[in-house]
């Protein structure tokens, strides 16, 4: 056998034995650490019928790649601030035994899972789409007077997120601190770049787990979701909006969203700056602390409220074991918004269990969606749902975006989380649970206007599909994870 065989051998051994040291290493990687079964079969099956591809695309897409050592990010809060929220705990326990006898379960069960008190004393109102809330929004940074922290999924360069542009612009030639946070895959939505802007002008700006990736992927996996504007420490912002011309129904854009952020006073707010301050610790190293981003926050409203972080870190699978509390507490009518509606097998059980029992359950989404795979998932769902007594309706253009649960015309749970794999499993994600009838009459109120102009879907509708669409949307059903 001559040298150049030899080598030619000892390669092929090489690899053959460094690929199968790979299967070995991610198969037993995936046995230990990936707590859902389909999930795990799923990328199983991937790695042993298409090893080079399956390990690759598992090790870059499969694995939680966030260990955040939370304790250590936590940020530097005033002593006042802590005394207080200690001494306001308590009297929102009183009060939630009180009001709301009948959701003091769901209220412990969110004790536990978020490690966090429920807060008393909060305003929260509602502003529909970019029309009504980037208004508001404006006008709190135009008035900031000590700090504004701005974390958001896309932040476009465009007519609106130029006026954001603007107004921070102008904040930070006040003298007031700005901080302002865009997720790695989201800055990819326009260009230039948003950070890079930002940057120009000397306001920091962090890029959260900015992607290799140099464009657009609505698949890429871990992104920072949440939407949070927070002025002087006081005065809060979330929900579903992000910055971008679309959002502004008024200006007639050529891909209008339809959505539902929240203004938000009282106590709660400080567990908005916590989660900017601990995502905005990770990203750049800075922790935010004393009176500045965290002043004494006193009682102005009577809504109970508290905030739910998620994420694939300490934070995680927190929103979905929530929402199945909440459905399980329900006693009268479920509501539910949201643009991408994957629940995992779980969800669909505690929904048909809960609608079976005799609740109303009603879930609204958009008749057309904007992702293509997502929709084609969500067909091949829908009968199961509707097999299980829950009523889906589609909502008519423009696109839906708002994402909202309400049980029993009392518990109200807003924020940035679609009923989706990614959502609950993949990204960083902000909701906040509202205790209170007054704002659920409004939202209430907000839902009744979209079923006005809704359609109710049928299983005899579904079933009457043509056999190559349903064969189609069964194989996009196998993709959930990933989706």
């Amino acid at each position: 056998m001559d040298l150049s065989q030899l080598l030619s051998e000892l390669w092929v051994v090489t690899v053959v034995g460094l690929q199968a040291a790979a299967i070995v290493l991610t198969s037993a990687h995936l046995v230990l650490s990936n707590r859902d079964v389909p999930s795990t079969v799923g990328w199983m099956g991937l790695v042993l019928l298409a090893p080079v591809v399956g390990v690759a695309l598992y090790w870059v897409f499969g694995i939680n790649r966030i260990e955040r050592k939370a304790h250590r990010l936590r940020p530097e809060t005033s002593l006042q601030s802590d005394a207080a929220s200690l001494d306001a705990e308590q009297r929102a326990h009183r009060l939630l035994e009180a009001r709301f006898p009948g959701l003091v379960a769901l209220g412990h069960l969110g004790d536990e899972l978020t490690q966090s008190a429920l807060e008393f004393g909060n305003r929260i109102r509602p502003l529909v789409n970019g029309d009504a809330a980037y208004p508001e929004m404006l006008a709190a940074i135009d008035t900031a007077e000590r700090s504004i922290a701005l974390s958001t999924y896309i932040f476009d360069n465009d007519a609106a997120g130029q006026q954001f542009i603007a107004a921070l612009q102008g904040a930070q030639a006040r003298g007031v601190a700005v901080r302002v946070l865009i997720d790695g895959v989201g800055q990819h939505y326009s260009r230039p770049h948003t950070p890079k802007v930002l940057r120009g002008l000397g306001i920091p700006t962090g890029v959260f787990l900015e992607s290799a990736l140099p464009v657009r992927n609505p698949y890429v996996n871990l992104r920072n979701h949440r939407k949070i504007l927070v002025v002087d420490g006081a005065l809060g912002f979330t929900g579903g909006l992000n910055i971008r011309e679309g959002c502004v129904l008024a200006r007639g854009s050529r891909n209008p969203v339809q959505d539902l952020h929240f203004r938000i006073e009282g106590p709660v707010v400080r567990g908005l700056m916590e989660a900017f301050g601990l995502d905005w610790g990770f990203t750049t190293g800075e922790r935010l602390g004393g009176e500045a981003w965290y002043p004494v926050l006193e009682p102005v409203g009577e809504i109970l409220a508290r905030c739910v972080p998620d994420g694939p870190d300490e934070d995680f699978d927190v929103l979905r074991r929530l929402m199945l509390g909440a459905l399980a507490q329900a006693q009268q009518r479920v509501r539910i918004i949201t643009p991408y509606f994957l629940p995992d097998q779980t969800l669909i059980t505690a929904l048909n269990v809960t609608a079976m029992s005799g609740v109303e359950v009603q879930i609204l989404v958009p008749q057309r969606n904007n992702l293509r795979f997502v929709q084609w998932a969500a067909d091949a769902q829908a009968t199961q749902i509707l097999e299980g007594r829950s009523r889906i309706f589609l909502t008519p253009p423009p696109f839906e975006h708002t994402k909202l649960m309400l049980i029993d015309d009392a518990w109200c749970f807003v924020g940035s989380a679609n009923w989706d794999p990614r959502s609950l499993r993949l990204n960083f994600e902000l909701n906040v649970e509202c205790y209170d009838c007054a704002l659920a009459r409004r939202l209430n109120g907000l839902i009744d206007e979209k079923l006005a102009s809704a359609s109710e879907l049928t299983t005899a509708e579904m079933q009457a599909r043509w056999l190559p669409v349903r064969l189609r949307d069964g194989f996009a059903r196998l993709l959930m994870p990933y989706l």
